[in-house]
């Protein structure tokens, strides 16, 4: 992660960076307005279920598991075939995501260790921490240089520290920060993008943004497109002021789009039709 300036809160810094103000209150106006929906008064809880089956399905497509909805619905076996082993890993993890909020800002590693080995479903040694050196990560949809591991043990630790630290930047930026650098470092074996996604779920929840995780921005990441997500992430990577700030503006739409999806349940719902 690079910021721009010395800066005691470098994730709070980001902020100030053109456009991010403008996004920070788009999503902020937007998840305020799915909260104030009549039926999230009444049906809060089948608003979470249904946006998590949608997220999970959102981040599996994104890494290469494009299912209907439905087929994910329907489907209770997941260990068929790569794609099916893809679905599978991205419900456990959403579903892992809200049982691990209050390890999160005491412990980010250990959660995303937790989250590594809940995606794997493996007992193999490289299951459940970060990769070590001359070991190959599987994540064949990135195809950014990879990091090595020294590198990717003194980024993930900065970055612990900083979601330790806590600070003032608004939960959208640093959602963003760690789903880019994780995406980046690619810091496991394997199922990095599936880690990333649920890693930018727990920030949105744990910040207060999204207490109930209705607003899934797998769902907005998945709508805007992997080319879309690349060319994004690519931006976060370079570490320009223009850059990042993109990369964070693409992970507000994704959170709004995910807002607009979670609105067209509850007036679905509202209609008697779902």
């Amino acid at each position: 992660m690079s910021t721009t300036g010395a800066s005691a809160d470098p994730l709070a810094a980001l902020g100030s960076l053109p456009g991010v103000a403008e996004s920070v209150e788009s999503v902020r106006k937007a998840v305020d307005r799915v909260y104030g929906h009549r039926i999230m008064r009444r049906r809060s809880n089948a608003i979470t279920s249904e946006a998590a089956l949608r997220g999970a399905r959102g981040s599996a497509a994104l890494s290469g598991a494009g299912w209907a909805l439905e087929e994910v619905r329907r489907r209770t076996d997941f260990s068929g075939d790569d794609e099916a082993r893809v679905v599978g890993a991205a419900l456990r993890l959403t579903a892992e995501a809200g049982q691990l909020l209050s390890i999160w800002r005491q412990s980010p590693l250990r959660v995303l260790a937790r989250l590594h080995l809940v995606a794997a479903a493996s007992k193999s040694d490289e299951v459940g921490r970060p990769r070590q050196a001359g070991e190959p990560v599987d994540e064949p949809l990135i195809e950014l240089p990879l990091p090595d591991a020294a590198e990717v043990s003194g980024r993930l630790e900065g970055l612990a520290q900083l979601i330790i630290a806590g600070g003032s930047a608004p939960a959208l930026v640093t959602a963003a920060v760690v789903h880019g650098e994780l995406l980046a470092l690619r810091p496991f074996a394997s199922h990095n993008g599936l880690v990333a996604r649920a890693a930018e779920r727990i920030v949105l929840i744990g910040s207060g943004l999204d207490p109930k995780a209705v607003c899934p921005a797998e769902v907005g990441h998945a709508e805007l497109g992997r080319a879309a997500y690349l060319a994004a992430l690519d931006g976060y990577v370079s570490g320009t002021p223009e850059g990042m700030a993109a990369w964070i503006a693409h992970c507000g739409r994704a959170v709004e789009l995910g807002v607009r999806e979670s609105t067209a349940v509850c007036e679905a719902l509202q209609r008697g039709a779902a």
